[in-house]
């Protein structure tokens, strides 16, 4: 069975410029749970990969974090679908940790987890950190305009990267879905 990554703040949820702290701060993008939930159905195993370093700066707290994962499993389990696993670099850059994208142990983590390859795995991001991390396991990179999905496709189009050439850039998860899901015209 075929594994999606998908970021968390920015491509679920919505991310203002601080951290989300709360489950009741937690909201999901118009459509995101939706989308995964159908992606869920088709056959897909979700898997979110993401950096929480709000639990190393002290801004809030492992229950903290384990609420807003019961309410993002919950709101897909309600949709018809299911998360098949969530995995989080609780450090921040200083840690200088390997989990924390770019770098690729979270997704080390979910192929341990899983017993399989990422390799060619899409992995649905905001961030350039997120589109790294994908390139760096061979996944598939998708960006999304979502969160800080517009000022990274900026950045790209100033800066150009040729490892990131092949990336798609698609409007939100919904619309990623809906190309995942759809035959072509």
């Amino acid at each position: 069975m075929a594994i999606i990554i998908l970021d968390r703040d920015g491509v679920i949820n919505q991310q203002g410029d601080d951290h989300v702290t709360s489950a009741d701060d937690w909201t999901p993008i118009a459509g995101s749970i939706e989308a995964m939930a159908r992606l869920s159905q088709a056959g897909f195993q979700l898997a979110v990969a993401t950096n929480q370093n709000g639990l190393a700066l002290g801004l809030f707290d492992l229950d903290d974090l384990e609420a807003m994962h019961a309410k993002l499993r919950a709101l897909v389990e309600d949709a018809g679908g299911e998360v098949a696993g969530i995995f989080y670099c609780p450090h921040s850059d200083e840690d200088h940790c390997r989990c924390r994208k770019p770098k690729t142990g979270l997704l080390d983590a979910i192929e341990a987890e899983f017993d399989t390859s990422l390799h060619d795995c899409f992995f649905v991001g905001d961030q350039l950190k997120d589109l790294q991390c994908a390139v760096a396991k061979n996944c598939k990179p998708v960006l999304v305009k979502t969160g800080r999905g517009e000022q990274t496709l900026q950045q790209l189009i100033q800066n150009p990267d040729p490892s990131l050439t092949h990336t798609a850039v698609f409007d939100d998860l919904q619309k990623f879905a809906d190309f995942i899901l759809l035959p072509p015209r």
